[in-house]
């Protein structure tokens, strides 16, 4: 569910109040009970009784069915997968709607980060033996650990988390995230920046709000300028141990495992997983909603549009087996040099 220490919720509201509101009253004839209220927004596989999800492609068909939620926006394809204590709200363009659920439920988001106004988590804490550089920034309801420095000019967002023995270097920004131990920010980092995600391509570009976290577990590495989007929902993850070259991009909802690396200029869609021990080469880019196994090695300047399996050896565009991708080449090399001979 939504963070709220991130996330300020405006609510509770009934459920047929709600889509009234917004212009869709025609909706709530259908459902089993308008009066009941909604507590939150949430994934369909983490939601509990009072949240509303989202389920708007086939894809979402086995979670639909699995889901806790009180609520789910559906297309009409998936309406009978509705399970039976789940209220079914039917909307032929549900990610439309979605997204204006949660810029009722959750307004102004984005400005409260960046003004830093949420007096109501009460002012940083920091242990001791925490070391603050010159103009730093840190906002209410911060959480800082022992033996931990901030550089000079970071600006730490409210509600944001960091563990002991961490180095936040000179000129990062950190929003909506947790940190572990001795996780080492280089100077420019971007850690919770908005995810990119938009509604009605080519038209009006309507922003679906990133309402997720980011966590960077234990002994983390970010090197210099790299950013780290927010989940849209859910929680963009780092594995403890893994280690990020300069000028990476990690898109929302991305999960990267334990002990991977990733050199720089690399770039990751959204909702790209990387399992344990995953090393990507410079460049290396992924069209995101994708898998790679563990311990799979990508070579530089790839670009991975599908899943594979544990212990793949990748290269070229679009990234086939290594050994595949050398053939290619070689078959390729020779009808040229044919070419010029003739």
């Amino acid at each position: 569910m939504v963070d709220t220490r991130f996330h300020r919720f405006a609510g509770p509201i009934s459920v047929g109040a709600l889509l009234t509101e917004l212009g869709h009253g025609e909706l709530v004839s259908s459902l089993a009970d308008p009066n009941r209220l909604v507590g939150g927004v949430s994934e369909l596989e983490l939601a509990g009784p009072d949240d509303i999800a989202l389920a708007a492609q086939s894809a979402y068909a086995d979670d639909l069915k699995r889901t806790g939620a009180g609520f789910a926006i559906v297309s009409p394809a998936l309406q009978a997968k509705v399970p039976a204590n789940t209220q079914a709200v039917v909307a032929p363009r549900a990610h439309v709607l979605f997204a204006q659920i949660l810029d009722r439920l959750y307004p102004a988001s984005t400005k409260t980060i960046i003004a830093g106004g949420r007096d109501d988590l009460g002012p940083p804490v920091f242990e001791r033996d925490v070391t603050i550089g010159s103009n730093v920034v840190v906002g209410n309801g911060v959480e800082i650990g022992r033996g931990t420095i901030i550089g000079a000019n970071t600006v730490i967002g409210p509600g944001v988390t960091i563990g002991r023995n961490c180095v936040i270097a000179a000129n990062c920004t950190i929003d909506c995230a947790h940190l572990g131990n001795e996780v080492v920010l280089h100077s420019g980092v971007r850690v919770g920046t908005e995810g990119f995600g938009w509604l009605d391509h080519g038209q009006g570009n309507r922003k679906i709000p990133q309402l997720g976290r980011v966590i960077i577990q234990d002994r983390v590495e970010i090197g210099a300028n790299s950013t780290v989007d927010r989940g849209a929902l859910g929680d963009t993850v780092i594995g403890e141990g893994t280690k990020v070259d300069n000028l990476v991009q990690i898109g929302h909802n991305c999960r990267i495992g334990r002990n991977c690396l990733i050199a720089g200029m690399s770039g990751l869609s959204g909702s790209t997983i990387l399992e344990d021990g995953v090393l990507l080469g410079g460049g290396v880019g992924t069209s995101g909603h994708l898998k790679i196994g563990a311990g799979t090695v990508v070579y530089g300047r790839a670009a991975v549009t599908k899943d594979w399996p544990a212990g793949s050896k990748l290269g070229g565009a679009p990234a086939q087996d290594l050994m595949d991708f050398w053939r290619e080449l070689a078959t390729l090399r020779k009808l040229t040099k044919g070419d010029r001979r003739g």
